[in-house]
């Protein structure tokens, strides 16, 4: 049995009540529609249409993508004006209110919260997310992940997760859901993605990860961590589609390879370690289903009805939802899924929405006036402000070039490498201009050295594209003509390669950066840590941790030795080489 009153739903009586009121008035197909939050990406967000969803749906859950906060907020609250039973809303809002609408407040990614000397930049990563999220009509953050980055190859956790120890994780993602109480008291918050990410280089949307520690090595880490949220109160936990081998044949002697399954669809991950093991009696959701790690490994008419059978509560997006609905009362019908274990998700589901008060009118539709006073106020970005000031990281200045005056070092090179376009379009990166002009503002004459990445497709290369270092150039000349590269890098991926590292445009491309010995090289890194891999001869690495222009203000600030680097730099950086360290 749940008790409700107990860690982590905390209900009294009234709302004790309205849950059995709730579950007394429903039929089977009912609850199996409430385990499936769905996603609604739509530009038309009216009203009517809306009102026709949510009467043909009757899911449980939303989380929503796209809009600004206007049409975000009047989209949840007509979701919640015509749901039968009002619904669990969600938001992934990693970096603060960035996550939820363009006009939210990037506050700091979690990586750069790491570098900080204290936990004051993550709690207000997790203020800012909760209010401003909240001004919309959320009442559920995916948010904090509480992944551990154990391997500088992975890049899907890179800048996601709050370090590579279980302490600093640990205290982060406290601060982080402190953060969310002090903003919206009843918001509910959701740890991320058991049983833990960051051990090995794969990214579970495009293959099944797996968490290759042994079980005293797991304890010590993800166990640390969970066993912490856990006992703090942290009302769900999001299942990532990773594979735990050793635990899984701790728990079920004799299994075979072929049968170690994701965690979503492991019972002895779930039920017999999350739920028996470590305590945890709040609610569990599977990762987004869509994600290979889990729909190229078992059929998806398997699957569902085996994670909720497995022991998780609810369903994240569905395929199509009148199949997958399907497969959940199929799943009933042969006995996958008993009748307790849906009663004990559905029960599970409404604790949640007790907790998040969403049957209280004036929780569920937030005052629209005050919500646009929250969102980007002056108060939330002078918190992005301070975690530039706190976390912007001098990982190495071997040659001890800094601070440069740009009065000597006036003639600047620089060499801009974001990601290599995909299939959309390409016309520009405004973070390149950005740069630019900071690096002016600062006293330097700047030159952008033109390749692939300045390319606009509709009006063909430039005369400079696709140039290469192996064709004839005076060294002499280059030196003459520049004091200073400013090499920066403005890499992040997802869910296109399991591995995103620094790709030049061509071959022997004028990127490349032959130029380090040739003239003081500054290397800048807007998004990943784990560039010094592809770049190990650069002897001075900032790390910017953001493509914001406050944050590359502040870098160069501290370049030019107008303020002092704060940051602190994990071993991680150096990834596991010793030339990286020259």
């Amino acid at each position: 049995m749940i008790n409700l009153r107990e860690n982590p739903f905390y209900l009294n009586d009234s709302q004790i009540s309205w849950v059995e009121k709730m579950i007394a008035g429903m039929n089977v197909e009912d609850k199996i529609r409430q385990l499936f939050i769905l996603l609604d990406t739509r530009q038309n967000k009216d009203e009517n249409s809306i009102r026709s969803t949510i009467q043909e749906t009757r899911q449980g859950g939303l989380r929503w993508q796209g809009g600004n906060w206007e049409a975000v907020y009047n989209q949840n609250t007509a979701y919640q004006k015509y749901s039968p039973i009002p619904l669990l809303i969600a938001a992934n809002c990693d970096d603060g209110g960035s996550g939820a609408f363009p006009e939210g407040t990037f506050v700091a990614t979690a990586v750069q919260a790491a570098a900080e000397d204290g936990e004051e930049t993550a709690y207000h990563m997790g203020l800012v997310a909760a209010k401003e999220s909240g001004s919309a009509g959320c009442n559920w953050l995916f948010n904090p992940v509480a992944d551990i980055y154990m391997n500088w190859r992975n890049s899907i956790v890179n800048t996601r997760c709050f370090g590579d120890t279980a302490d600093t994780v640990l205290k982060n993602t406290r601060a982080f859901i402190k953060g969310v109480r002090a903003g919206v008291p009843h918001m509910a918050c959701c740890a991320k993605h058991f049983p833990g990410d960051g051990v090995e280089e794969l990214d579970q949307h495009l293959v099944m990860g797996i968490n290759s520690l042994d079980v005293d090595e797991w304890e010590a880490s993800f166990g640390k961590v969970y066993r912490g949220l856990i006992s703090d109160g942290i009302e769900s936990i999001m299942v990532g589609h990773i594979a735990f081998p050793a635990m899984s044949r701790k728990l079920v002697p004799g299994i075979k390879d072929s049968e170690i399954m994701p965690a979503t669809v492991s019972p002895e991950l779930l039920t017999d370690l999350l739920r028996n093991k470590l305590g945890f009696q709040g609610l569990i959701l599977t990762d987004a289903t869509h994600m290979i790690g889990l729909s190229a490994v078992i059929k998806r008419e398997d699957a569902l009805p085996r994670a909720i059978a497995a022991g998780c509560d609810m369903i994240l997006f569905a395929n199509n939802l009148e199949e997958d609905l399907g497969f959940i009362r199929n799943g009933l019908i042969k006995g996958i899924i008993s009748e307790k274990r849906l009663d004990d998700a559905v029960t599970r589901i409404l604790a949640l929405k007790a907790r998040v008060r969403v049957n209280e009118p004036d929780i569920c539709f937030p005052d629209a006036a005050l919500g646009k006073s929250i969102v980007g106020c002056t108060q939330h970005l002078s918190y992005t402000e301070a975690a530039a000031e706190k976390c912007i990281t001098l990982v190495k200045d071997t040659n001890e070039l800094l601070p440069v005056n740009p009065e000597k070092y006036k003639k600047a090179l620089l060499v801009y490498v974001p990601n290599i376009p995909n299939s959309r379009a390409y016309s520009g990166d405004p973070v390149k201009n950005i740069v630019i002009e900071e690096l002016q503002n600062a006293g330097f004459e700047v030159d952008a050295l033109m390749n692939f990445h300045d390319l606009e497709i509709k009006n063909g290369p430039g005369p400079m594209n696709f140039g290469q270092m192996l064709e004839p150039g005076s060294r002499k000349e280059f030196r003459s003509k520049y004091d200073l590269v400013f090499l920066v890098l403005n890499i992040k991926g997802y869910a296109q390669e399991n591995n995103e590292r620094i790709r030049w445009s061509i071959h022997h491309s004028k990127e490349m950066p032959w130029y380090i010995p040739e003239v003081p090289t500054i290397a800048m890194s807007l998004n990943y840590t784990n560039h010094l891999i592809d770049i190990p001869q650069v002897k001075t690495l900032v790390h910017v941790y953001s493509s914001q222009r406050i944050g590359i203000r502040k870098a160069i600030e501290k370049i030019c030795g107008k303020t002092e680097f704060r940051g602190r730099a994990s071993e991680t950086v150096f990834c596991g080489r010793w030339e990286t360290r020259l």
